[in-house]
């Protein structure tokens, strides 16, 4: 089959970073289903494992983890899928990712994609959605129906992958809901994902959440930049609000005063976790995906695809990690067709 892999950790700019090669169709174990991927989409994390360093791997390494396609063979404690099925998955990072053209996926992480869209646009939201979801309803103590109502909640970094999707779920769960962006087209894309309110996260943002009438907020999702925003963060939550994070951060952070005097709640999401570590539920992976896709085909959620390159190769997967890593992407960036 055909696949993208790297061998060596380099540039995106170095033409030998991505490469096109042929590996054997992968066999589905037990729990597995194997997926003819038809689309992906890019995210940080696969930036984050091509990025430069010393290492060289002992066997091309496939990366991606967002896809879509169709089910092409189950293992025999699979249920609830069938062959001709169309799936999404965000998948496991210890197992090859989705940029080839058969993918061992555990069938336990998967869910039937949304009927109202295409694979492509159904490829950009597994990782994503499941980020939000998780750290919003499971990580935060909020309930994804009406736990927001009369609370506020800011999200900074609000026109990424993330931030789309975190947005559209707050706003539906009944928060007041106030983005940051920078741009022009960053800005009107958060009000189109349902902000209620955005700011600009390179200025102070204090002064600007009290213009609009927010002098504490009852939580926050920092999706961009968890050093920079810390100190703030703590002096604008309100006493037992509640802080979402994803970004590592770069440097030790205080965790003392005003988080511990306030009660500040502080919830880490990573959405490989339950995957690298054999979770007893992983099956709620999937679960959640089967929601999503739910609420997309009634037209509660909008995908949040902006742009697609064709096909997935090497050349485009390169020119993804290059426009991702210029940190001007705005939602979703995919490749479909092989």
């Amino acid at each position: 089959m055909k696949a993208v892999a790297l061998t060596r950790h380099l540039p995106i700019d170095d033409p030998q970073a991505l490469l096109d090669i042929e590996l054997p169709t992968p066999v589905p174990g037990e729990h597995d289903l194997l997926v003819r991927v038809e689309a992906v989409s890019v995210n940080p994390v696969d930036t984050k494992l091509r990025s430069p360093k010393p290492q060289v791997e002992a066997q091309p390494k496939v990366l991606g983890y967002d896809a879509a396609g169709v089910v092409e063979a189950i293992g025999d404690s699979v249920h609830g899928f069938r062959p001709g099925d169309r799936v999404y998955y965000a998948g496991d990072v210890t197992r090859p990712g989705s940029n080839a053209q058969f993918q061992r996926v555990d069938a336990r992480l998967a869910g039937h994609a949304p009927r109202s869209l295409d694979l492509a646009e159904a490829a950009a939201l597994p990782l994503t959605a499941l980020t939000a979801w998780e750290l919003l309803f499971q990580r935060m103590p909020f309930d994804s129906e009406r736990g927001g109502d009369g609370r506020s909640l800011l999200v900074i970094g609000g026109a990424g992958g993330v931030g789309s999707i975190a947005i559209q779920l707050a706003r539906r769960a009944g928060f007041t809901v106030i983005a940051t962006a920078s741009r022009i087209e960053t800005i009107d894309w958060c009000r189109t994902m349902g902000a209620h309110h955005v700011i600009d996260h390179r200025h102070t943002l204090a002064p600007q959440l009290e213009a609009l009438g927010f002098g504490q907020l009852d939580a926050v999702l920092n999706l961009a930049d968890t050093d920079r925003y810390w100190d703030a963060i703590g002096q604008l939550l309100a006493p037992q609000g509640h802080v979402g994070l994803i970004v590592e951060p770069a440097g030790a952070l205080k965790i003392g005063d005003p988080y511990k005097a306030k009660c500040i709640g502080i919830h880490w999401e990573f959405m490989f976790a339950r995957a690298r570590s054999n979770t007893p539920d992983m099956a709620e992976q999937g679960r959640i995906l089967e929601r999503i896709a739910s609420l997309i085909d009634a037209g509660e959620l909008r995908g949040t695809r902006t742009a697609t390159l064709v096909p997935i190769n090497a050349a485009n997967l390169r020119e993804a990690h290059r426009r991702l890593e210029s940190g001007r992407t705005i939602g979703k960036l995919v490749l479909a067709g092989w």
